[in-house]
């Protein structure tokens, strides 16, 4: 069994897939009309036959109330690999990126997190 799709709630499509393809680089993989919304996934760029990220809509009350209250809390709804999370995060900067928190060394590890504009907060790690 391995992971295939994973999703994140987004509050608007368009803007989330201009956002995680234009700004953090993902590959758009399919963009299907199903109805009032779209199955939107992207794949990282380095390894396009990867797990898709499913840019789902937050139109359900409590998909809705689940992404404001982690966003509330600063907790993040995902975590993605880099690796130089400084260069990393230099580049985000630059496009307009908000970050919560800047690189910040954690034992072994190195993490920050930005806001996705799209209701989200993402956690980047240098492993």
């Amino acid at each position: 069994m391995k992971i295939i799709v994973t999703s994140i709630f987004v509050e608007d499509q368009d803007k989330a897939l201009e956002f995680y393809s234009d700004t953090l680089g993902f590959v758009k993989k399919h963009d299907v009309p199903t109805g009032e919304y779209r199955w939107i996934t992207l794949v990282s760029s380095e390894d396009q036959k990867g797990t898709e990220l499913l840019l789902e809509p937050n139109n359900h009350p409590a998909a809705k109330e689940y992404q404001e209250k982690l966003f509330a809390e600063g907790i993040p709804v995902t975590m993605f690999g880099v690796a130089d999370i400084q260069a990393e995060y230099k580049r985000l900067v630059e496009k307009g990126v908000k970050f919560t928190m800047e690189p910040t060394k954690m034992g072994e590890m190195t993490i920050a997190v930005f806001d996705d504009t799209c209701g989200n907060l993402i956690q980047i790690i240098q492993q």
